[in-house]
């Protein structure tokens, strides 16, 4: 399929998933993460704040929403503490609550949070937070004390079943961090080093006996974020780093096989990766340097080379002091914006705003002049956001 062909089929494929959840439309939410007694937002604990996403990129219509659960203001780079599923015609968003050890249900659709879901009485997660991620029937959550895996049936109406846990650890005793889902398989990081997969075609995962150490281990680079290829071919990893490192698995066969490494960039850590809906290019947090490198990626061959970086956003050092997982403007196929979640340092968080243009093999990335989305209100230490319409499951 030729270029044009594949934007005409992620257009389509996001306005599927959007008519199918009735009127809800483009929305941008973060998870606030925010701890009881956090002056000035409060002693009732965390909440969630939606944006409508306009025409031009633009946030606007904000709605604080209650959790009813309690936060930890922050934990690993790479674990989104948000999850959206469509759901007939309503829009489900997850948001984990580390401190209170639950998930909270919150249909978009009505802005309406619908109860708190507890897993097992032992998956713990105080010290660095739960990670979520999602498919059409379940959601899968990592608690990073317990370093165990939860599982989840979506219901309707936003609710959650919990099913069982599995406890997983690294090949160098890390805790289960990030995670990626492609069909029956899912793919995690450990923090460590090592990544391993497991097949989750019954629900709850089963390991996949594939557990290794990644090739970037033994120059200290240590694998946090991941996604997967639509097609399920690769598995691309964003690694803690004094560098922009990179690695990508041939999974191909339903395994992890041996990385391989790429440097792309000077800027300090690459923990989260995401691709942009063409698969062309890789978008990547620099969580400790922050700024966002953007990579170029063959999808058919799942090699990786340099692209562009924007240098530190405004604010870093001053206002914020880490950028969370990016998010992407859909359903645009390459180019548009980033959204940045920034992690206070003032007791306040942000969202920096970055556009991306390629021309060719040309990228260049700058930051918005509207930039950073500055919340006064409810945003405490920020690291996840989450868009919807969602890559299709």
């Amino acid at each position: 399929m030729n270029r044009a062909g594949k934007i005409l089929l992620l257009a389509a494929c996001a306005y599927a998933a959007a008519s199918s959840a009735g009127s809800v439309g483009s929305f941008l939410v973060t998870n606030n993460d925010v701890p009881l007694f956090n002056p000035p937002q409060g002693p009732s604990g965390s909440t969630v704040t939606f944006y409508s996403i306009e025409s031009n990129g633009s946030l606007d219509n904000k709605v604080v929403i209650p959790t009813g659960g309690v936060g930890i203001s922050g934990g690993f780079f790479a674990s989104s503490r948000i999850a959206i599923v469509p759901q007939g015609n309503d829009v489900c968003v997850f948001a984990s609550n580390a401190a209170s050890g639950d998930i909270s249900g919150i249909n978009a659709g009505t802005q309406t949070a619908m109860g708190t879901f507890l897993a097992s009485s032992t998956d713990t997660a105080t010290a660095n937070g739960i990670g979520l991620a999602a498919n059409a029937n379940y959601l899968y959550a990592t608690y990073s004390t317990s370093s165990t895996i939860a599982t989840f049936t979506v219901e309707p109406s936003c609710m959650l079943t919990f099913v069982g846990d599995v406890y997983t650890v690294g090949l160098n005793t890390g805790v289960v961090g990030a995670m990626a889902i492609h069909g029956s398989m899912m793919v995690v990081t450990y923090g460590d080093g090592s990544i391993e997969s497991f097949n989750i075609a019954g629900g709850v995962p089963v390991p996949n006996g594939d557990a290794q150490n990644s090739s970037g281990f033994a120059n200290d680079n240590m694998p946090n974020g991941v996604d997967i290829t639509e097609d399920g071919h690769y598995a691309i990893f964003g690694d803690a780093s004094t560098v922009t490192t990179l690695e990508v698995s041939d999974i191909s066969s339903g395994k992890l096989t041996p990385t391989i490494a790429y440097n792309v960039g000077s800027s300090w850590n690459s923990g989260s990766v995401r691709l942009t809906p063409d698969e062309s290019h890789i978008v990547v947090s620099n969580n400790s340097g922050g700024a966002v490198t953007v990579a170029r990626f063959n999808k058919t061959t799942g090699w990786i080379g340099p692209g562009c970086t924007s240098g530190p956003l405004r604010g870093f050092y001053s206002t914020w002091s880490y950028a969370g997982a990016a998010a992407l403007q859909l359903p645009t196929a390459v180019g548009g914006l980033i959204y940045v979640p920034e992690f206070g340092s003032n007791g306040y968080s942000s969202i920096g705003v970055v556009q991306l243009t390629v021309t060719g093999k040309v990228c260049t990335l700058s930051e918005t002049a509207s930039s950073p989305i500055v919340d006064n209100s409810d945003h405490s230490e920020l690291l996840s956001i989450g868009i919807y319409p969602v890559r299709p499951f």
